[in-house]
């Protein structure tokens, strides 16, 4: 499970919220454009982001080893 967000922050609505916050993130942070006082902000979020993503693709993992008995399989699109 994620860890929860520091107050004023809001949860990602899903994976693809937090990836897609995650990866602007990156770019205002590679930039060079944040404000100092800003960038450990912008690292804690990001490191928020990061692990929400990593929780819920372990989670959904998960749900496919049950799914499958408890093995991996290739997927192939039919």
């Amino acid at each position: 499970m994620a860890s929860a967000p520091r107050p004023g922050l809001a949860a990602p609505a899903s994976y693809e919220a937090a990836l897609e916050e995650l990866e602007q993130l990156v770019a205002r942070l590679e930039s060079g454009d944040m404000p100092l006082e800003q960038l450990l902000t912008g690292y804690q979020r990001g490191a928020e982001l990061l692990k929400f993503c990593r929780d819920r693709l372990e989670a959904v993992e998960g749900q496919i080893k049950v799914l499958d008995q408890g093995a991996l399989k290739t997927w192939t699109p039919e």
